[in-house]
C-alpha cells in the first residue's frame, strides 16, 4: 500500500494562534504562513521529518464548540515538567470526563482544542495504545 498521512489538519478562525503555540509546543518548523493557512513540519533532518504527518491549520468561520473527536497525544519524558512548560505556552488543563485515576492530563491549546499529556515510558514498556 501506498497510502500514508500527510498533515492533520486543525480548524480555527485564526490559524496563526494555534500555530504559534504547537510550533513553541513541539519545536517544529512553520514552512508555510499566510492569514489563511499555516503548516508546521518537524525540524529539517530531525528523526521525525518525512515521517510525522505535517500540522495544517486552516481558516473557519467558526469558532469550536464541541470536544475534539480527534486530537493528539504527546508522550513526554517528564509529564510534570511537560505539563508546567505547555501552560507557560498558553495551555490549560481540561476536563473530559478523565477520571481521577488517569495517568494522563487533558490541556486545550489556546484555541480550545484538547490534547493529552501521556505518562513516561518505564523502561521495557512499549509505546502505541498500550501504554497510556
Amino acid at each position: 500500500m501506498t497510502l500514508r498521512i500527510q498533515c492533520v489538519a486543525i480548524d480555527s478562525v485564526d490559524p496563526r494562534v494555534p500555530a504559534a503555540f504547537w510550533e513553541q509546543a513541539l519545536g517544529w518548523r512553520r514552512t508555510f504562513d499566510d492569514p489563511d493557512e499555516v503548516c508546521l513540519e518537524p525540524p529539517a533532518g530531525s528523526p521525525e521529518d518525512g515521517v510525522s504527518p505535517d500540522l495544517l491549520f486552516l481558516r473557519v468561520p467558526e469558532d469550536k464548540t464541541v470536544k475534539n473527536r480527534l486530537h493528539l497525544d504527546l508522550r513526554p519524558e517528564d509529564q510534570d515538567a511537560e505539563v508546567a512548560r505547555l501552560e507557560s505556552l498558553g495551555a490549560v488543563r481540561v476536563s473530559v470526563g478523565q477520571g481521577e485515576d488517569a495517568t494522563w492530563v487533558v490541556m486545550a491549546d489556546p484555541d480550545g482544542n484538547e490534547f493529552c499529556v501521556l505518562r513516561a515510558l518505564r523502561p521495557g514498556e512499549l509505546e502505541g495504545g498500550q501504554a497510556i
